[in-house]
């Protein structure tokens, strides 16, 4: 994005290579653009675009860097990790300052992503989030800063490396998951968070529009009100009920609170942790999966590699 009174999207992909400096090797490089809008203006169709075409680059053996708006970055490198099934990396980035910004981190950032993309470290781990110099896994990351150079980061396993005068650093990889292929992502899956003193009035509302599928939250390690758990394991006897903890970090527990509806009472029901996926990223997990055609089972298997 660029503009003196107001940024908007006007730099295509040659045009963002040009910001390169001059010292920096760009030869060899393809540039491409697919579409040009702000990321908060994305489709679901749109974002699944974007995931096969670097999917299938990468399936090529060709490193893929995927520049992106930063609102909604997150939710598409997690839908192209769950489609890549390659051995090439593919890395998404963006800027937080617009390019006509005095110390815009634009260049820089494309400038780290590409020698992730172009590194043996890289190879085999799936999708890559590098911004302000830090790598991230897809499956992890979070917009986490509105204003920060250091935009994203991840609350549960932290970076996994780093990009220092030009050369990545892995030191740490998160297992890969199986991939799917989903045709589509047709179905309606609504996010729907818990707070004190929940009447379930969102709920019902979320359930009455007929969803396809439903990402709950939950208070602490996996916790909400009798009312609002007896709603959602009835629903979950129809639809897939995928549930999350509202902190940042850690996970659904399994039998520490022994008071009604705590974690022991979630799990007996049939809703499916989502493991340290954020509410956006199990959001998008289950779109691939109802769109792969998975049932409620598979559903629960493929949120389980992540459910540890």
């Amino acid at each position: 994005m660029t503009g003196d009174s107001g940024a908007s999207p006007e730099l295509d992909a040659e045009a963002l290579l040009s910001t390169i400096p001059s010292n920096v090797d760009v030869a060899g490089l393809k540039a491409e653009t697919l579409m040009n809008v702000p990321s908060a203006h994305l489709t679901l169709n749109d974002q699944l675009e974007i995931c096969r075409r670097a999917r299938d680059a990468a399936r090529r053996g060709i490193g893929v860097v995927v520049t992106h708006g930063t609102d909604t970055l997150e939710e598409t490198a997690m839908l192209c990790d769950v489609l890549h099934d390659a051995e090439a990396p593919i890395v998404f980035t963006g800027a937080i300052r617009p390019a006509s910004s005095p110390g815009a981190d634009g260049p820089a950032n494309l400038v780290d992503a590409i020698s992730v993309a172009a590194s043996d470290a890289a190879a085999g781990v799936g999708v890559l989030v590098c911004f302000g110099g830090e790598i991230h896994h897809a499956r992890g990351a979070r917009k986490t800063d509105t204003t920060s150079l250091v935009a994203f980061s991840s609350p549960q396993t932290g970076p996994l490396g780093r990009v220092t005068e030009g050369h990545p650093t892995m030191w740490s990889r998160v297992p890969r998951n199986p991939s799917l292929d989903p045709p589509n992502l047709d179905g309606r899956v609504l996010v729907v968070p818990t707070s004190a003193g929940d009447d379930g009035t969102l709920a019902r509302a979320a359930l009455a529009t007929d969803p396809d599928g439903v990402v709950i939250g939950t208070l602490g390690a996996g916790h909400v009100s009798p009312p609002i758990l007896e709603l959602w394991a009835e629903a979950a006897e129809r639809i897939p009920i995928v549930v999350y903890s509202r902190p940042e970090r850690g996970v659904i527990l399994n039998a520490t609170y022994g008071y009604r509806a705590s974690e022991a009472d979630l799990r007996e029901t049939n809703v499916i942790p989502a493991g340290f996926l954020s509410p956006q990223a199990a959001r998008m997990k289950l779109l691939a999966c109802l769109g792969s055609g998975l049932n409620v089972e598979e559903i629960r298997w493929a949120f389980g590699q992540d459910d540890g």
